[in-house]
């Protein structure tokens, strides 16, 4: 497909999106590991899989939000079957110190109760894989549903190809002191570094000491810290903006930024700054499943985009970003991409920018 020029004023209104977004095409190849400061100019273009396949809009009239169930095993490997380097997921620890894939602060099953709360033997498997959990009074009901997972089940049973971008998950209404971030932090680490191999990972984390931490407990995987860029206002400072963001990543030795993508469409002006500082920026949210909104992110130089429609986006960049003709997967009667038999494309290497 031939790409137009792309102005600005073709972009969707930064406050609403259809519910039927244009697409584009990603191949995505943006590997980050800790040479990351070292060089953050690059040429690929990364996009990652929310949650998986795409995060569940169960309030959305678009079937495509609802197709497989978000952050469990099949929607990982369902997003593999693109050219994706990585998945997002969201973690938690429960009350006794099993690292846990979800979303949500809590589970509404009959009543709610705080993932960090369960104890995993006698709630958070057996309960959930019975009975159908509810999200914020919608049903909880995809085409393709499967059981919650721990972090464990995902590194044995994803397709080792894909990449793992870890979201350290905590409660926004929650004061956490740094010995309970710290205890938190390690028990996932404790699961990554014994099953992470030559996986490319990833950590992020919208609680700044959480991110701060982590880049001080170890330094094999780079940490990148998630904001809001300035949409939403909190009681830490560090939250509020982009540019406390970049002053937090600065002060913290981190490796990037994942900014609400409307944060960075509305101060362009700080990406030069970014990228002054050897930082790699990210972006999330619902515009980037705009194939306008996406293509305009290219052309101002930010690595990658973390997006719901999985497949309409990895077909898209391939187009823009000249990677159609990675041998690294194989294309099905279906019409779909499969990675290839043989050794990973990535060789070992994390996110780069």
């Amino acid at each position: 497909m031939a790409l137009k020029a792309v102005l600005v004023s073709d972009v969707p209104n930064l406050d609403h999106v259809s519910e039927s977004p244009t697409t584009l095409r990603s191949s995505s190849r943006l590997p980050l590991n800790e040479s990351a400061r070292e060089s953050s100019q690059s040429s690929k273009f990364t996009v990652i899989g929310h949650r998986g396949k795409g995060m569940n809009t169960l309030a959305s009239p678009d079937p495509r939000l609802k197709i497989v169930k978000e952050n469990t095993v099949l929607s990982f490997n369902e997003a593999g079957r693109f050219p994706v380097d990585f998945v997002e997921f969201d973690v938690q620890v429960t009350k006794d110190g099993c690292p846990v894939v979800f979303h949500d602060n809590f589970i509404l099953t009959d009543e709610g109760k705080r993932v960090t709360d369960l104890h995993l033997e006698n709630s958070f498997l057996t309960g959930p894989r019975k009975i159908r959990a509810r999200r914020k009074m919608f049903s909880w009901n995809v085409e393709h549903d499967d059981p919650l997972c721990t972090l464990q089940e995902v590194f044995l049973k994803v397709h080792s190809r894909l990449g793992f971008n870890i979201e350290l998950k905590f409660d926004d209404h929650v004061a956490y002191g740094e010995e309970e971030l710290v205890q938190t932090l390690q028990t996932i680490l404790r699961v990554v570094f014994e099953l992470g191999n030559e996986r490319p990972i990833l950590f992020s984390s919208f609680h700044p000491d959480a991110a701060h931490l982590m880049r001080k407990l170890q330094s094999k995987y780079p940490v990148f810290f998630l904001t809001n860029g300035g949409n939403e206002a909190y009681s830490d400072e560090r939250r509020n903006s982009l540019d406390e963001a970049i002053k937090h990543c600065v002060a913290s030795q981190l490796h990037g930024i994942v900014s609400e993508v409307r944060g960075v469409f509305r101060n362009p002006s700080l990406i030069p700054r970014i990228k002054e500082f050897n930082l790699c920026l990210l972006t999330y949210g619902q515009l980037n499943n705009v194939a306008e909104a996406v293509y305009m992110q290219h052309l101002m130089g930010i690595d990658g985009v973390i997006v719901d429609l999985v497949q309409e986006i990895t077909e898209a960049v391939s187009d823009f970003a000249g990677d159609g003709d990675d041998d690294s997967f194989q294309t099905d009667a279906d019409g779909k991409q499969r990675p290839a038999p043989g050794p990973s494309s990535h060789s070992g290497s994390s996110p780069s920018c």
